[in-house]
């Protein structure tokens, strides 16, 4: 199938007249990934359609699509008269146990590829998904034998229910039953801006700076001593979008998989003291035993409270801002975790981002927009 976005013009639904982008219905608009996707689509021209369950998309030229993606009747709904050509899946749910994550994450696509078929419009379909395809599930987290790093895109699925695969073979019979070209985004820990994301480490680290800035605490490494010591990768959420707009738009990338990260690596216990500098910590590395985020910030909801007060911060809640669990489950790993870019690369997909410098635009968009007090 032609993956090209050149659209008829005739149908003022698949966008403007002369316009040679699509229209993209991004789903999980307001999340880490879809918000950055978002900003660039719509910088590229794109009509975006952004599809959230709560709030609208921040994103000025996002056209708001509100619907609970549990709801398969309310998103058939929502999306009637809707004709997008790209569908982008950044959202899920997560749920107490793997079963239930298969259960409810798997029927969100099918559901939301069953309500956007009626219009015979789409013409490639993206999944976010990331590195639990390697190392298991939540319930099996790099139990048993985990594949060597760098992790590679044609390794076998391991012997565990996995919500990643259940997405993509939701994925896959729909492209073989619609017509559609489908990609495959695996990335690594990534490096965005949205508030009550589950998976954010990198407002959670600034949160946690504040925290110990405000109570005279040193910045605690939570992880292992593998994370602390080992080389690892992450993904910047600007360089996930440009990567899934890429795929979408390239028919050399039509029906594959793709590992997604910035393109350097480095040791955590030299970035550590370098984000501690940026955030006026004092750091204190790894020590004999991982010290959990969730024990270090078991009391910080009600300093976090009088913090936002004080310094007239957009979110008081602590938990919409930081998600203790996640970072803790990502630095407290005792596998090393690296991926292999080969494949995007010999695709033409040259991508690269400084782990660093993302952590660093990061903290200064958090501070600007007030969602961390400023440092000094």
């Amino acid at each position: 199938m032609d993956t090209t976005t050149d659209l008829p013009t005739a149908d003022p639904a698949d966008g403007p007249a002369g316009h040679d982008a699509g229209t993209a219905l991004v789903v999980g608009a307001t999340g880490i990934a879809g918000s950055a996707l978002s900003r660039l689509l719509v910088d590229q021209g794109w009509r975006v359609l952004g599809l959230s369950r709560r709030s609208a998309s921040d994103v000025p030229g996002v056209e708001p699509v509100q619907a609970d993606l549990t709801d398969a009747a309310a998103l058939a709904a929502a999306l009637e008269g809707h004709r997008p050509t790209h569908v982008f899946l950044t959202a899920w749910a997560r749920q107490d146990t793997e079963a239930e994550n298969i259960r409810v994450n798997a029927a969100m696509v099918r559901d939301v590829l069953a309500a956007v078929r009626p219009a015979g419009s789409v013409r490639h379909v993206a999944l976010l998904t990331g590195l639990k395809h390697y190392l298991g599930p939540f319930e099996a987290y790099g139990q048993g034998e985990v594949p060597d790093t760098p992790f590679h895109e044609d390794e076998e699925r391991l012997p565990y229910p996995n919500f990643y695969y259940a997405q993509e073979d939701e994925l896959f019979a729909a492209a073989g039953r619609d017509g559609f070209t489908w990609s495959v985004h695996r990335a690594h820990t990534v490096i965005g801006y949205a508030l009550g994301n589950a998976m954010n480490m990198g407002q959670t680290l600034a949160a946690q700076a504040a925290v110990c800035r405000e109570l005279g605490r040193p910045f605690v490494f939570p992880g292992s001593q593998t994370q602390w010591d080992g080389l690892t990768d992450m993904t910047d959420a600007g360089l996930l979008a440009e990567q899934m707009h890429w795929a979408a738009t390239t028919p050399a990338a039509a029906d594959t998989a793709f590992n997604t990260a910035n393109g350097d690596v480095f040791r955590w216990r030299w970035l550590w003291p370098r984000l501690a500098a940026r955030l006026g910590v004092e750091p204190e590395g790894y020590a004999d035993r991982p010290r959990p985020l969730e024990q270090q910030m078991a009391d910080a909801g009600p300093v976090w409270t009088a913090l936002a007060e004080r310094e007239g911060l957009a979110e008081p809640d602590l938990d919409r801002v930081a998600s203790w669990w996640h970072t803790d489950g990502d630095l407290g790993r005792d596998m090393e975790c690296l991926t292999d870019l080969a494949r995007s690369r010999a695709a033409g997909f040259t991508g690269y981002r400084s782990t660093l410098q993302a952590f660093l635009d990061l903290f200064d968009r958090l501070e600007a927009d007030r969602v961390v007090p400023r440092v000094g």
